[in-house]
């Protein structure tokens, strides 16, 4: 066994309902976070910063955070969600006000606006002016609390780039990306090419489970293969279940990187601890 690395999963959706037991609106067990949780600070978790989709996850998300040293959370909407910003029946201004007095609340709780940004290929969610009209109108939001960007791309690079740049200064991450590697260069193929104080680690959880048909699963390492799984259905509050991911499997995310990259895994671990705690949790950032 390895020794015990610290990480931080700067984007796990903890307010899903899987983690009440329901699945596509149908319970299948109680609820678990708790024993997720238990997983995650076990595996070496220092912190998790729980992702924030709209206005009503982001509420939860902060009660959530505000329940352990080691949660915290970021306030947005994302883009395939906007709509809901002109169909909030006190209007859109009301609905940025609302969002806005979640980070006041929140405090130091609350490290990042997000998740925002543009999805062009999801547009029978929202369309494409909605979107950047409201991806404009969150960025204030960096502006008045200088915290940084959890930020959603896809399909839509050259247009977030042309947003950004109205911003200088601002700084964040973008999570989900599927640009070219000179667009900002996020793939399997080219994150051996990132420098090594650009990166940092998430989940996803429960979604983007790392499965045997993915490119990174032959990188994963044997002892972080071995943590057992049941179906929902057999559902064992001591394992994790089958096809919903945890923050426990950052261990996995981190033999991908350095496997890919051919470094010293510790080394870059620590090296990942340190930029997320530089992006997020350093105080001038505040």
């Amino acid at each position: 066994m390895s020794k015990l690395r610290k990480y931080i999963d700067i984007g796990a959706n903890l307010t899903d309902t899987m983690y009440s037991g329901i699945y596509n609106g149908n319970k299948k067990h109680e609820p678990d976070l708790l024993q997720v949780l238990k997983r995650s600070w076990q595996s070496g978790l220092d912190k998790i910063i729980i992702t924030g989709g709209n206005l009503e996850e982001s509420r939860k998300a902060l009660e959530l955070a505000i329940t352990s040293e080691h949660l915290y959370t970021t306030v947005g909407c994302h883009p395939t969600r906007c709509k809901e910003f002109e169909e909030h029946r006190e209007g859109a201004n009301s609905y940025l006000e609302k969002l806005k007095d979640i980070i006041i609340t929140g405090g130091n709780k609350v490290v990042a606006v997000g998740e925002c940004g543009l999805d062009y290929d999801r547009l029978n969610f929202c369309p494409k002016d909605i979107q950047l009209k409201y991806f404009n109108l969150q960025l204030s939001l960096t502006k008045t609390f200088n915290l940084p960007l959890f930020l959603h791309c896809r399909n839509a690079a050259e247009d977030l780039y042309a947003v950004l740049v109205n911003y200088p200064g601002v700084k964040g991450v973008v999570h989900s990306f599927d640009g070219s590697y000179e667009e900002a260069y996020q793939n399997l193929e080219t994150v051996k090419l990132l420098p090594s104080n650009r990166i940092l680690l998430e989940t996803d959880c429960p979604w983007c489970e790392v499965r045997p048909s993915h490119a990174g699963y032959k990188f994963i390492s044997k002892e972080n293969l071995v943590m057992p799984t049941v179906k929902k259905e057999k559902w064992n509050p001591e394992q994790m279940v089958k096809s919903r991911n945890e923050p426990c499997n950052i261990r996995q995310i981190l033999d991908i990187v350095a496997s890919i990259r051919n470094a010293n895994i510790d080394l870059l671990c620590e090296q990942v601890f340190d930029n997320t705690m530089e992006l997020f949790f350093k105080k001038d950032n505040k």
